[in-house]
């Protein structure tokens, strides 16, 4: 019997081998992570209004009085005068349906429309009754994507004073166990330019890197460590290969000792 249970063996261990080599080969961490990382950067470079963005309007003219009735949101009642101060900007809030409540226009559709379609939008609309209009369009809320080793990843909007990386990964729900903290990869599109750079987490000097403190539609990938890679070129059906393989040694065993009878 003990003969024979080395050729049960090897069977069972070449199977199990070409289960994991199988599993090897469809292991993708960090092969293409610059170029998912820079496509979804791009992406951003242009967004699209969401539910529940803030908007910040401002229209102008020569004469300041005439666009008054547009911009309510920034003028006193008593005065025609512009109020400057942050604090009397009211963002537009982009409802459920998609539109803001604009004044004198009335409700404005933003859905798959960029800052820039609405802003064209709106001096074209308020061109009819005032003339060579200046609309200025910003997002008041800041948003970042946090991508790989973080318990929730995807588009993160950021409190305004907030927007840096420990930030936006404690939005995210902070990295995981597997997350590799020497290798973070921020990507970063400025006027249609891609620049990345990697932050070393584990040495405190990265909060004066210049990417610590992040800009508008940045992309934050949280490489994973070796752990992670070693869990993933695991095989989750080992254990019944295993399981299995006893079994018929066993098996075989039994019809051995039968036939040397």
């Amino acid at each position: 019997m003990n003969k024979n249970i080395p050729w049960f063996l090897c069977v069972i261990f070449f199977i199990t081998a070409c289960k994991t080599k199988e599993k090897t080969s469809q292991l993708n961490y960090m092969q293409n992570v610059e170029q998912v990382a820079v496509e979804a950067s791009m992406k951003n470079a242009y967004p699209t209004i969401q539910i529940g963005d803030n908007l910040l309007i401002y229209v102008t003219a020569k004469n300041m009085d005439v666009v008054r009735p547009f911009n309510q949101n920034y003028y006193s009642t008593q005065t025609s005068t512009a109020v400057n101060a942050p604090s009397s900007e009211k963002p537009y809030i982009v409802d459920t349906s998609y539109e803001i409540d604009f004044p004198t226009l009335g409700k404005i559709n933003v859905q798959n429309k960029t800052v820039e379609a609405i802003k064209q939008e709106l001096t074209t609309q308020i061109s009819k009754y005032v003339i060579n209009p200046t609309v200025t369009v910003r997002l008041a809320n800041f948003k970042v994507t946090v991508l790989g080793e973080v318990a929730r990843p995807g588009i993160v909007g950021v409190p305004e004073g907030q927007t840096n990386l420990l930030a936006a990964l404690g939005l995210a729900g902070d990295v995981t166990m597997y997350a590799d903290r020497r290798n973070v990869l921020i990507v970063r599109n400025a006027d249609n330019e891609i620049s990345k750079h990697r932050i070393d987490m584990m040495d405190a000097n990265f909060i004066n890197s210049p990417y610590f403190q992040l800009k508008q539609n940045d992309v934050i990938y949280v490489a994973s460590n070796e752990n992670k890679e070693k869990v993933a070129r695991q095989d989750p059906n080992t254990g019944i290969y295993i399981a299995v393989a006893g079994m018929v040694i066993g098996l075989a065993g039994i019809f051995i000792t039968i036939f040397k009878k």
